[in-house]
């Protein structure tokens, strides 16, 4: 049968055998005359149709030697071609692999014919190199053939190839070999070193078959595999022929191969590249392909608009040929929750972000809704390693004024306000080529690095510092002039370079590096700083600024900044406190209060109620400072006509939350009695305050303010007087009086007892008639009356304990201070409300012992009032109920030496134990600000 006749040809050993003879003989060979063909083009025909696209194939073939002859017969088909100088496009399409990762099949090499200009190479040493580098490039698919490849030497001989042989199915072959062989690094950096790189784009540029440019085209996208290889690409003019190709509308193949090798190439986009990129009308091209319908070239072309956007220069023609509508819409779509995911939002958001720099590219962002995108990215803490980014973009439109207060309405300066604190993100720094093209920098041929004096010159005199060419001496140096000042107090209405850098790199344009040592840069939360400044510079910036939020966030930065805050801030606190529009916003916020509670008595709202552990910080005093000369400045715009009349208007007509915070307010703005009495005293503004306690606090720290503010306002009531406190001596050390009671106790009583009460517990207390009568009504109408208990010996006393009864006994007997009033008080930290003290409180009066009562709540008072008591005490002793233990309890609370902490402390377990009933807690307070005694005509616990 035929078919069990098997041709030499079929026998890998034939074909490396064959190839190994050409390599030594020469590429003629002899004859076969039984099939008139060369035995070198028979084994390359099978190697290639058979052995390398069988399975193992080229694993087969390298390991059997077959590359090194192959190469060999590529270096002697080199040597042999026509010389390299000739140059004109083959016309005639070939059939060639195309250049995907994998091998594909051909019936064989279709011969080119070129142009009458251009020496062709003979027909058998065309077929020859066809089927010889078809077989190379589809050897080196496989990562251990590249390595073996790069190891013989065998990309010089590509590139002698692709310099000599014009044909066009040569040049397919060939730039298919070396993009396979450019997947490597190392061979990458060879085929760059070997000048392969010009020689591909005279192809590109030369051959009409798209098959032959889309090899082209990726190999050169191969060749872009690092930052140093794509700037040497985009040097040697790799980017325009893409471009102009592609502005051509190639066929659907090759515009998907263009978009891919652009892509690479854009990577880090370098200002050659996207010069280049320009020039060749690509922006337009790619503008329109990002509507393509093919996924893939949609996104290669959004992504390419993208990359380009890292260059000022390109960025208006980036603008006028409509891409930011392209990115914004691709962003937003993006942002879904249903689009893709955050990683593939940065590059989109680095564009957008980047465009804010032009005030045309601005102009369109904001009206194709840019600035809702970019307040929503501010608001999603996914995207918060953007915010810095986000905000510095946000700068461009500082003097944009339909854009600020648009920017105010969507809320932006809380954001800013909790950006000032916030961590760094980890975005890249941006160079000298991404700042803002509305001031772009001179060029001369032959540019140093810092500029050329008239460069610097002409950029002096356009911004201002400098009137003219006369004032600038020639001697003069970057390094002896101080730096230009800050963004803000220019009188441009458009920013420059200057105040658009990133959050963490700012540098004056037409300064080199070296030159910008001793200038202090710009810290991470200087953009924001910046919009805040300019938002509290409106003439009511109370809206947005005086608020609990921005408040915060501004005092969390002055407090808590590493270093010295930036004086920036400390302008933006001075101003707002300064404008007499936002002194209704200070009070309704409650901002006074809390100006003063975070820096003068250093507490912040974390640190309330649970002090929380913080790195040390600026020093107090510097805070404090600061803090009383904000509220002086709140004093000024109080005092003044119109701050009286707001205060008046706030306090008699405005809303409940207004009038409560108007009254917590006035102790710290106001210092002229006539106006705080009137205010507080005599129109209500104290007992309304007062009455607020026991309701649902306005504000976080609402009793840490009520605290500090009653206060502050004894203060103002009695400057030289201070609230009398129970005295602080030791228990121990406090020397008793006499005990006139102990003289009937013991078995052998100095004085006999007449008397003996029976207590429910079956113990019997001596007693005198006569002493026990004369001290209390009610016992001289028990024991001297009508009653039966007069003519008994042992007299029941009910519903009494022994401890209780104590002090009663004691007393009816004549002792005052014998320490007898102690013993049923239990130590601080107990509960007071059913313990025995309650007991014998309730005896005294029901006995009608109003000395004994005071005796016992003064004994109360020292022990959980006293040194050794604290403020969760304050609240024990109030439930007692008692008028003038809750006097004292007003008392400890607003003492001049308490701790401020302790004080509200105080406070918040005063509101608890009074409960819903605000009454006694605004009479104990009224009373002892007053100076009203509580409790009827008995003598002051006060001394």
């Amino acid at each position: 049968m035929a078919a069990a006749k098997l041709s030499p040809a079929d026998s890998l050993s034939f074909c490396l055998a064959q190839l190994t003879a050409a390599a030594g003989e020469g590429l003629g060979g002899r004859k076969d005359t039984a099939t008139n063909e060369a035995p070198l083009g028979r084994a390359l025909l099978a190697l290639r149709t058979r052995h390398v696209k069988a399975a193992g194939g080229i694993e087969r073939f390298r390991a059997r030697g077959g590359l090194r002859p192959l190469l060999a017969v590529l270096r002697r088909a080199a040597a042999a071609g026509p010389a390299p100088s000739q140059a004109g496009p083959g016309s005639a399409p070939s059939s060639v692999e195309s250049a995907a990762s994998g091998p594909a099949p051909s019936p064989g090499p279709a011969p080119s014919a070129v142009s009458s200009s251009t020496p062709s190479p003979p027909a058998r040493l065309r077929k020859t190199l066809d089927l010889a580098l078809s077989i190379l490039a589809n050897c080196c698919t496989e990562g251990e053939c590249r390595a073996e490849v790069r190891r013989l030497g065998g990309i010089i001989p590509l590139v002698t190839i692709l310099q000599c042989v014009k044909t066009d199915s040569i040049q397919n072959r060939t730039a298919r070999a070396l993009g396979n062989l450019a997947m490597e690094p190392e061979s990458c950096g060879d085929i760059h070193s070997a000048g392969a790189v010009p020689l591909l784009v005279e192809g590109l540029t030369a051959c009409q078959d798209s098959q032959c440019r889309q090899s082209v085209v990726r190999a050169l996208r191969n060749l872009a595999d690092s930052p140093q290889h794509r700037l040497a690409l985009a040097k040697q003019g790799v980017v325009r022929p893409l471009a102009e190709l592609l502005a051509a509308a190639p066929d659907p193949a090759l515009t998907l191969a263009l978009v891919r090798a652009l892509l690479e190439l854009s990577r880090g986009c370098s200002r050659a590249c996207a010069e280049q990129l320009s020039l060749g009308g690509g922006l337009g091209p790619l503008v329109s392909l990002a509507s393509h319908p093919k996924r893939a070239v949609r996104e290669a072309a959004i992504l390419i608009l993208a990359n380009l956007c890292a260059q000022g220069l390109v960025r208006p023609a980036l603008g006028n040929a409509g891409a930011v509508e392209v990115l914004l819409g691709e962003l937003r779509r993006r942002r879904d929750p249903s689009g893709a995911s955050p990683a593939s939002q940065q590059p989109l958001v680095r564009a957008v972000c980047l465009l804010c720099r032009e005030a045309i590219n601005r102009a369109r962002l904001r009206d194709a809704g840019g600035l809702e995108l970019l307040m929503g990215l501010l608001r999603d803490p996914r995207a918060s390693a953007w915010h810095p980014r986000v905000v510095a973009a946000l700068v461009g439109f500082l003097y944009d004024t339909g854009a600020l207060g648009r920017l105010q309405a969507l809320g932006l300066v809380p954001l800013l306000a909790g950006q000032l604190c916030g961590e760094a993100g980890d975005e890249e720094e941006e160079g000298r080529e991404a700042a803002s093209w509305d001031f772009p920098e001179e060029r001369t041929p032959e540019r140093a690095e810092a500029g050329s004096f008239q460069s610097l010159r002409s950029w002096l005199i356009s911004e201002g510092y400098a009137a003219g060419p006369g004032d600038i001496s020639p001697d003069w140096s970057p390094e002896r002039c101080p730096p230009p000042p800050e963004p803000a107090s220019r009188a441009s209405p458009s920013l420059g370079p200057t105040s658009l850098r990133t959050p963490r790199a700012l540098r004056p344009p037409g300064r080199s590096p070296a030159a910008t040592a001793p200038e202090e840069p710009w810290s991470r939360e200087g953009p924001a700083l910046l919009l805040l400044s300019r938002f509290s510079q409106a003439p009511d910036p109370s809206g947005a600024l005086v608020t609990g939020q921005a408040l915060c966030g501004l005092l969390a930065y002055v407090t808590g900044a590493p270093g010295s805050p930036s004086p920036r801030a400390l302008r933006i606190l001075a101003r707002l406190t300064c404008n007499p529009a936002c002194l209704e916003a200070f009070v309704r916020s409650y901002g006074a209060a809390l100006l003063r509670a975070w820096l003068v008595l250093g507490v912040a709202p974390d640190d309330w109620p649970a002090l929380r552990a913080r790195p040390a910080r600026r020093s107090q005093h510097q805070h404090r400072e600061l803090g009383e000369m904000l509220l002086q400045n709140l004093t000024v715009q109080a005092e003044s006509p119109f701050g009286v009349g707001a205060l008046t208007h706030l306090l008699l007509s405005g809303s409940p939350e207004d009038r409560v915070a108007c009254a917590l307010t006035l102790p710290f703005i106001c210092r002229k009695p006539s106006l705080w009495r009137r205010l507080l005293l005599d129109q209500g503004g104290l007992r309304l305050l007062l009455s607020a306690l026991t309701r649902p606090a306005p504000h976080p720290l609402f009793l840490f303010f009520a605290a500090d503010s009653l206060s502050c306002l004894q203060g103002l009531v009695s400057p030289t007087v201070s609230p009398a406190l129970l005295p602080a001596i030791p228990l121990d050390l406090d020397p008793p009086s006499p005990c006139l009671y102990e003289p009937l106790l013991g078995p052998a009583p100095t004085v006999a007892p007449d008397l003996h009460f029976l207590l429910d517990s079956g113990l019997q207390l001596p007693a005198q008639r006569a002493a026990s009568a004369t001290a209390s009504p009610f016992f001289r109408a028990l024991l001297a009356g009508s009653f039966a208990e007069a003519h008994m010996d042992l007299v029941p006393l009910r519903g009494l304990s022994p401890s209780a009864a104590w002090p009663v006994l004691h007393y009816l007997h004549g002792c005052r201070g014998c320490r007898a009033a102690l013993g049923p008080v239990p130590p601080p930290g107990q509960r007071l409300l059913g313990s025995e003290a309650e007991e014998a409180l309730e005896a005294a009066g029901r006995f009608l012992l109003p000395g004994l009562e005071e005796e016992l709540e003064e004994a109360v008072g020292r022990i959980h009032l006293g040194p050794q008591g604290g403020p969760e005490s304050v609240g024990e002793v109030f439930r007692l109920g008692r008028p003038r233990l809750a006097a004292h309890c007003a008392r400890w609370i607003l003492g001049p030496g308490q701790c401020p902490r302790k004080r509200a402390l105080a406070l918040v377990g005063l509101v608890e134990a009074a409960g819903d009933e605000a009454g006694p807690l605004t009479e104990a307070f009224l009373a002892v600000m007053m100076g009203v005694e509580l409790g009827g005509e008995g003598p002051s616990l006060d001394g």
